[in-house]
C-alpha cells in the first residue's frame, strides 16, 4: 500500500489458528458501473446500520505456509521445503498436478509420494511457481514431511457495514480480503466477536483492535468476497432491534463537512463517532471515494483514530448511509479513506 496509507486488513483472532506440522490472495474483481435505475431501487430500501465487529473464518484456497522448520530423520536433520526455495507466506495449491486445498490434502500427497520428490505449485505474490521438494521420513512419526507449518483457514476480524431489511443480506469490510482467500466460500463462517483491547495507532504505525471469536455463535453465512468487500446473509434469529435503520445515498449527495461512523472498539456494542469528510472523489476506482478525518475526542483517546479491524465501519451523513471506512493514513492515524456505498454494493449485486 506504500508508505502513506494502509488498507485495514483483517486483524488476528486471539483464538489459536488450526495448525499442522507439515493466506492471503488479492482477488481482482471486475466492477461494473452502477446504473441509475439500480441505485434508485437501492435508495428506496432501508438498511440496518452495522458497526458491529464480526469474526470471519474463510477457506485459504490451499495450504498456506506459516513457518518453515526442520524434519528429524534417521541420522539426519533437514529443512526440505526451505532448501527447495519455499518461503513463509507461500500458498501450496497443487502437488504433482493434483489440487491441494487443505491440510488433509497436503498430508495425503505426502503419504502417497513414498519418498519421491514432489513437484509443488505455489502461489507467491500473485505468481504461480513450480518447486520440487524431496520429503524426509520423520524418525519419530514414520511419516514423510517437508518441514512446514501450515494453515488452510484464514481468520480475522472486521466490521459489518449494513444488513438489508427483509432479505438480511449484509456487506462488510469495503475492500478485498488480501492475499490468500479462496473464491470457493464453502464452509466460510461469520461469528459473533468481542473487542477485548486496542493497540493504538501512532504516526508511522497502524493500530489494531484485539478481538475474541465466539465460535458457539454463528451470526451469518458468508457467500462472496470481491474487491469491494465480503457479502452474505445474516441468520434470521439474529437480534437487530437495537440497530438504527437508514436509506443509502449516492456519492453525489456527499459533501465536505460533518459525518458519523459506527464502530465497535470495546466489547460488542457499536457506537457512533464524529468524523469530517475532507474530500469527495466520485470517480476513484480504488475504493477511496472519501478522505475522512476522525474528530471525535473519545475515539482518538481510545484508538488514536482509525485502526485495523475498523474496515467496513459505516459512514453516515445527513442520516443516510454513504460509505464505509477502508484505509488509514500511516502518517496520521486520524485520517483515512472510505469507499462510497454504491461502489461497495457492486459486490452485493454480483452475489445476487
Amino acid at each position: 500500500m506504500g508508505g502513506l496509507m494502509r488498507r485495514l486488513n483483517f486483524i488476528k483472532n486471539t483464538s489459536r489458528p488450526r495448525r499442522a506440522a507439515l493466506g492471503v490472495l488479492v482477488l481482482a474483481a471486475v466492477i461494473s458501473v452502477t446504473s441509475g435505475q439500480q441505485l434508485e431501487a437501492d435508495a428506496a430500501t432501508e438498511y440496518y446500520i452495522g458497526g458491529m465487529a464480526a469474526g470471519f473464518a474463510l477457506p485459504a484456497g490451499g495450504a498456506e505456509i506459516v513457518e518453515l522448520n526442520s524434519v528429524a530423520g534417521d541420522g539426519e536433520t533437514r529443512r526440505p521445503a526451505e532448501e527447495a526455495g519455499m518461503r513463509a507466506g507461500d500458498l501450496i495449491c497443487a502437488a504433482d498436478g493434483a489440487a491441494i486445498d487443505s491440510i488433509a490434502g497436503l498430508n495425503a500427497a505426502l503419504e502417497k509420494c513414498g519418498g519421491k520428490s514432489i513437484r509443488f505449485t505455489v502461489l507467491r505474490d500473485g505468481e504461480r511457481l513450480q518447486v520440487s521438494v524431496q520429503p524426509l521420513l520423520d524418525a519419530k512419526t514414520g511419516k514423510w514431511k517437508i518441514g512446514v507449518l501450515i494453515r488452510d483457514t484464514l481468520s480475522g476480524i472486521g466490521t459489518i457495514t449494513y444488513i438489508e431489511k427483509g432479505s438480511l443480506h449484509f456487506g462488510a469490510l469495503g475492500h478485498g480480503i488480501g492475499e490468500g482467500a479462496s473464491p470457493d466460500m464453502t464452509g466460510a463462517k461469520v461469528f459473533a466477536c468481542s473487542v477485548i483491547g486496542v493497540n493504538k495507532g501512532t504516526r508511522g504505525r497502524a493500530g489494531e483492535l484485539k478481538g475474541l471469536f465466539h465460535h458457539e455463535t454463528t451470526i451469518a453465512r458468508a457467500e462472496l468476497f470481491c474487491g469491494t468487500g465480503l457479502f452474505g446473509t445474516f441468520e434470521s434469529g439474529y437480534d437487530l432491534s437495537a440497530c438504527r435503520t437508514a436509506e443509502i445515498a449516492p456519492v453525489s449527495e456527499a459533501v465536505i463537512g460533518k459525518a458519523v461512523i459506527y464502530s465497535t472498539v470495546d466489547g460488542r456494542e457499536s457506537k457512533p463517532y464524529e468524523i469530517a469528510i475532507a474530500k469527495v472523489d466520485a470517480n476513484d476506482r480504488d475504493n477511496k471515494n472519501f478522505v475522512i478525518k476522525v474528530t471525535d475526542e473519545a475515539l482518538i483517546a481510545e484508538t488514536g483514530g482509525i485502526v485495523q479491524g475498523m474496515s467496513g465501519s459505516p459512514i453516515l451523513q445527513n442520516g443516510k448511509l454513504i460509505g464505509a471506512v477502508t484505509h488509514v493514513f500511516l502518517n496520521d492515524p486520524t485520517r483515512g479513506y472510505g469507499i462510497s456505498i454504491e461502489r461497495m454494493m457492486t459486490g452485493e449485486r454480483e452475489r445476487r
